[in-house]
């Protein structure tokens, strides 16, 4: 961040649309990858990869998901607990019912299922918007808690509703170690990661964010409307039921319709607008913060508690929790909309000023 870009000329329109046109940033990059493939798996403990790495990654991936239907094209949902549960469902049935199912197919499944889900509640924002189509998303996750609650088949049939999957394999290798779990995990975020960054910088991208700024201009100069919702409601309901399936397989092992509540919809929500709206890196900025932050005021409280002689007890931080979560909303609401992305980037910005005046 404290280079400078003068004199890196583009001879091409190619060369100029690239995903990172800046060659530091591009090493940058390659520095960064580097090190969650090959640093970190070797220098983590399993507590760290239990706790911290691997949520941070699947969530993630669910807010990326979340911030190309809410940050790119506008539409809001609160139904993104409910297309979790159905990538995570799906995936189950088809990995649990298909004799020999790889695993990796029967998450992409998962995710194709709830690509389904997630179109057929998407169809109301074809005529409401705002609140109303909250309201019609939210409508998608008590429906979701309802079919997985009472409806055996998707269950396989166990009495008290509870799945749960075991021996995971990809390739042949098995992935129950925690290193392999963080591996697995990251090597599906940087993929999707990056399909999603070249879709929103492409002409769908642009289609959705043209819809999100003013969706009656857009119709008047030629971009469908059904089509630019439609599609990102596909393309982000895709997203999310892969994590939800990520999060069930690799994370629960075992799980029930209540790990997917509608708590889940409100924290990955919180995660956009804290992150960033209509922002890749907000989406990985919002999830460090939402998986962090909690086990920081799990340290931190008790042990400031402890210095002053008062005992802080954990439904005293849980609360305080929820306050912080409260408080930081209203704040970036009003005083940074567009998150901690903006923040970052207006960091970088005076870095590469400085030290001249601005």
């Amino acid at each position: 961040m404290l280079y400078r870009e003068n004199g890196q000329f583009k001879t091409s329109y190619r060369a100029d649309q690239q995903i990172f046109p800046i060659l530091q940033d591009r090493w940058m990059v390659a520095a960064l990858l580097l090190v969650a493939f090959v640093a970190v798996p070797m220098l983590a403990s399993d507590y760290a990869f239990r706790a911290i790495l691997i949520p941070f990654l699947i969530m993630s991936l669910a807010a990326l998901g979340v911030n190309i239907l809410v940050g790119y094209c506008g539409q809001i949902s609160l139904g993104s607990g409910a297309f979790m549960a159905v990538g995570a469902y799906g995936a189950y049935n088809i990995f649990m019912r298909v004799p020999d199912m790889p695993l990796l197919p029967a998450l992409l499944l998962g995710g194709l299922c709830a690509t389904a889900f997630g179109m057929v509640f998407g169809l109301p924002s074809l005529r409401v918007k705002g609140l109303y189509l909250a309201v019609a998303t939210l409508a998608a996750q008590f429906f979701a808690e309802w079919m997985f609650l009472r409806i055996k088949w998707f269950t396989m049939d166990t009495p008290s509703g509870s799945v749960a999957v075991s021996n995971l394999q990809v390739l042949g290798l098995p992935i129950e170690s925690a290193a392999s779990r963080y591996l697995f995990c990251l090597s599906i975020l940087a993929v999707l990661a990056l399909l999603a960054k070249n879709l929103v910088r492409g002409a769908i991208g642009r289609e959705w964010m043209a819809i999100r700024d003013m969706d009656v201009a857009a119709a008047v100069i030629g971009i469908r409307p059904m089509y630019a919702k439609l599609s990102a409601f596909a393309v982000s309901s895709f997203i999310i039921g892969v994590a939800g399936a990520l999060w069930a397989f690799v994370y629960l092992g075992a799980w029930e319709p209540a790990a997917f509540s509608v708590d889940m919809s409100f924290r990955l929500l919180f995660m956009v607008i804290i992150g960033g709206l209509g922002s890749i890196m907000g989406s990985f900025f919002g999830a460090a913060f939402i998986v962090v932050l909690p086990i920081f005021l799990n340290q931190a409280l008790p042990a400031l508690g402890s210095m002053v002689g008062v005992t802080i007890s954990t439904a005293a931080v849980s609360h305080t929790e929820f306050m912080v979560f409260g408080a930081l909303i209203v704040w970036f609401l009003i005083v940074e909309p567009h998150g901690l992305a903006r923040l970052w980037s207006i960091g970088k910005q005076k870095l590469r000023l400085w030290p001249f005046p601005h």
